[in-house]
């Protein structure tokens, strides 16, 4: 339970000592808005390393060096845990906005820093919404910002019985703009919290970077299922976490 009351004070103390910073990168902005959205993605990677550390995660990264450096990608994760978000955003090398649940952009502060940040905030019961949400996920791509989406559209509450379908549309964006997808397999992420709530327990993570994929290198059947093809090779590096994650 420790665990869990010094991340939470962290993370309640961070949101309200940060709103100086957050009227500074406004400010800051104005001159130079490059600087200033490295400048806020730095300090939330900070904070998230932290609150890593005080959840007592160990993470194993591999394959990093897969993701391209001088281009927009859209990684697309195996989702089991929140933590998830705070593993995969504090490895970010670049600007990288992340879709995820409207109703995120309700919680005060949070959702300021997300917005800074190019997160877009994907509201599934209304379609004219959701495509507005990936046409604007379109934009910031080729304005040289990477994007996350979570494929399987909610947490896996069972990944021992395997990856929940990923929904074909998820990756639309790759295909409307040819930027790589980058498929990441995270192993073991569930054990931080959600499998023992309310506690935070130490665990060692797997977070690997697969090969980037382009779709126009695919042919015509796997480009058709775009969102199958990547589960498959997400599947493929989860397999190989098994023997690790005991060692």
């Amino acid at each position: 339970m420790i665990r869990l009351i010094l991340v939470s004070l962290f993370l309640i103390c961070f949101l309200i000592l940060s709103i100086p910073i957050m009227i500074f990168e406004w400010i800051f902005e104005k001159f130079n808005r490059r600087a200033a959205d490295i400048s806020s993605l730095r300090i939330v990677q900070w904070a998230f390393r932290v609150v890593l550390f005080l959840a007592g995660t160990k993470t194993v990264i591999i394959g990093e060096e897969r993701i391209p450096k001088d281009e927009a990608v859209l990684y697309v994760p195996n989702h089991q845990s929140y933590f998830d978000i705070i593993i995969t955003y504090s490895r970010c090398q670049n600007l990288t906005g992340y879709i995820s649940k409207d109703i995120l952009e309700k919680v005060p502060l949070l959702s300021v820093w997300m917005k800074r940040l190019y997160c877009l905030f994907l509201d599934r019961s209304n379609i004219k919404a959701g495509l507005k949400t990936i046409l604007t996920g379109i934009e910031y791509i080729k304005k040289g910002i990477s994007i996350c989406i979570f494929p399987e559209g909610t947490r896996n509450t069972h990944p021992e019985d395997g990856l929940l379908p990923f929904k074909e549309g998820s990756l639309k964006i790759a295909e409307k703009t040819g930027c790589p997808i980058i498929p990441i397999a995270i192993t073991n992420s569930q054990n931080i919290w959600e499998s023992h709530m309310p506690f935070m327990r130490k665990c060692k993570v797997i977070v690997e970077y697969g090969e980037p994929i382009y779709l126009k290198d695919l042919d015509k059947e796997q480009r058709k299922f775009s969102g199958a093809y990547t589960q498959a090779k997400i599947a493929e590096m989860l397999k190989q976490h098994e023997t690790m994650i005991a060692q």
